[in-house]
């Protein structure tokens, strides 16, 4: 039954992919539409050398605008000089090997080996193997005159204007979506931790096993976070070549404003705080360790502003998700939330006096969870 379950998940999979690129915009639609540009730009390219143009050798221009239209503007450019560059030298080599051995084969051991090992140069970038690929189509084709590598050459100059100004001019990828909902879902991800951890808490039965499912839980915020980072990247970069006449030509989610890198910052200094936090909980059940988890009401009050730090960090998410960049706690979530520090404070200094080990637990997810409320709720100095 598993290749079975394998099939029915990727076509239902599948199926929720059209549904969402046909409901509206998002990740989904903006797939299709490279996609579409892709295949348009191949049959342009096609148009373009083989039937105006009347070339023979046609082939190289669709193939080259095919693979060029690329996530970004900036990339289809800087991918392009590097595999018309290898195109360049993946015909020139073949013409030479061709040349000296006079066989198709001899020029197969010849140049394809030279051509593999040149397509590792950094220079190439991963367009390193259309030096290969294109000596195997010269080659195996049979032409390796000068004028017939020249028309190669030529081919895949066309196609890779083609592919670049396609996908510059035609709904240019702006990929600014991503960065709101990587913030959005780490924001919410967040206080998701937070609550689970609080829950736990308030039902006083955790043990070393439920801590380590907090861990592993904040373990994931990481991924999450590393995600952000690589999708501001990405918009960044999608940013770029793309001046505003082009921009209008693409309608950009939330009027093409992002949020503030800061907020990349922020959100990172919450994760690691959260981390610390789930840790330090592990640490107070370990049986080998001397200090001891907080008991009683201390324990309770200690779970509830963990779970109103958590309310703030959905109720940012929401906003987030919604075009805002930061969403403020209402005021009655504020005043719980500083009543409950102020409890906690009290009884550490009450614990003091009794002995440093009852306070040393307390203390430290105190400290985490000032350290969580100053990241998620911002003082009236920020506002």
């Amino acid at each position: 039954m598993r290749p079975v379950d394998a099939v029915r998940r990727d076509t239902l999979g599948a199926l929720n992919a059209l549904r969402a690129a046909w409901s509206g915009p998002g990740r989904e639609r903006d797939l299709v539409v490279q996609s579409l540009k892709a295949a348009g730009a191949a049959v342009l390219a096609w148009l373009v050398g083989g039937v105006w143009m009347g070339d023979p050798l046609a082939l190289m221009a669709p193939w080259v605008a095919l693979v060029l239209v690329q996530a970004t503007v900036f990339s289809s450019l800087v991918q392009g000089a590097r595999q018309f560059g290898a195109i360049c030298v993946g015909a020139l080599v073949a013409s030479g090997a061709q040349a000296i051995t006079d066989n198709t084969t001899g020029a197969l051991a010849l140049s394809v080996p030279v051509l593999m090992l040149l397509a590792n140069w950094p220079r190439f970038g991963d367009q390193g193997i259309y030096a290969a690929t294109t000596a195997l189509f010269v080659i195996s084709s049979g032409m390796v005159s000068l004028p017939a590598v020249g028309h190669r050459v030529g081919q895949a100059a066309i196609g890779a204007v083609i592919g670049v100004a396609v996908n510059a001019l035609v709904l240019p990828p702006i990929h600014l979506r991503d960065v709101r909902e990587n913030l959005a879902a780490l924001a919410r991800e967040a206080g998701d931790v937070l609550h689970t951890v609080a829950a736990d808490l308030r039902e006083g039965e955790w043990d070393a096993q439920t801590a380590y499912g907090w861990v592993r839980a904040s373990a994931r915020l990481d991924h999450r976070l590393k995600a952000l980072r690589s999708a501001r990247r990405w918009s960044q970069e999608s940013l770029r070549l793309t001046y505003a006449p082009l921009r209008a030509l693409h309608r950009v989610p939330h009027e093409g404003v992002l949020p503030a890198e800061e907020e990349d910052e922020r959100l990172g200094r919450v994760t690691g705080h959260v981390t610390t936090l789930t840790r330090a909980l592990a640490v107070s059940v370990d049986d080998n360790r001397t200090p001891a988890p907080p008991e009683g009401p201390a324990l309770h009050s200690y779970a509830r502003l963990l779970e109103l730090i958590g309310d703030a960090l959905r109720a940012q998410a929401d906003g987030l998700s919604e075009g805002a960049v930061t969403a403020r706690p209402d005021d009655g979530a504020e005043e719980a939330m500083r009543k409950l520090h102020e409890e906690l404070q009290d009884r550490l200094r009450r614990d003091a006096g009794e002995g440093a080990a009852p306070t040393a637990v307390l203390g430290t997810l105190l400290l985490q969870a000032e350290n969580l409320w100053a990241e998620t709720v911002p003082d009236d100095r920020a506002q």
